[in-house]
């Protein structure tokens, strides 16, 4: 009997030691996740020099943003590019601003994903999935940008 309860013991505390291990794996993953995003932001973070190119960049970011989002656009004008709010769990929505700078701009693309926080910037059950969707396109505004941009 000594010898059953012994290992019982002993498997209640390896099933507790990999339950913490895997909640420490989860924080890490999402600390990594974070860290992605705010990689990605500034990817996605698009200086241009002056108002042809400007204007040129702007079209194409509306493109972007009218691809790559799950809903529609609600406002596109020289400032902002914005959809309506996601509506379902785990579907991306993307905005743009931008913002003059001498005779260039600052054209930024964010994104949101219902889902993807709880209360207080908590990780909320669709993070994974949404910040996998937001990373891939916010880091390939760039590409997409000097793929379609004319040479000069």
């Amino acid at each position: 009997m000594k010898t059953l309860t012994a290992l019982a013991c002993a498997s209640i505390f390896l099933a507790a030691c990999s339950s913490a291990e895997k909640e420490q794996q989860k924080e890490r993953t999402f600390l990594l996740s974070q860290q992605s995003l705010d990689a990605a932001q500034r990817s996605a973070t698009i200086a241009c020099r002056d108002a042809a190119q400007c204007d040129a960049v702007w079209t194409l970011t509306k493109t972007y943003v009218e691809q790559n989002s799950k809903e529609r656009l609600t406002r596109a004008d020289a400032a902002a590019i914005e959809t309506e709010v996601p509506s379902g769990s785990g579907k991306p929505v993307f905005s743009a601003t931008r913002v003059a700078d001498g005779n260039g701009a600052t054209v930024s693309l964010f994104a949101q994903c219902k889902g993807m926080f709880e209360d207080e910037r908590a990780r909320g059950s669709d993070f994974d999935d949404c910040a996998t969707k937001i990373i891939a396109v916010q880091n390939g505004f760039a590409p997409y940008l000097r793929a379609h941009l004319p040479a000069q």
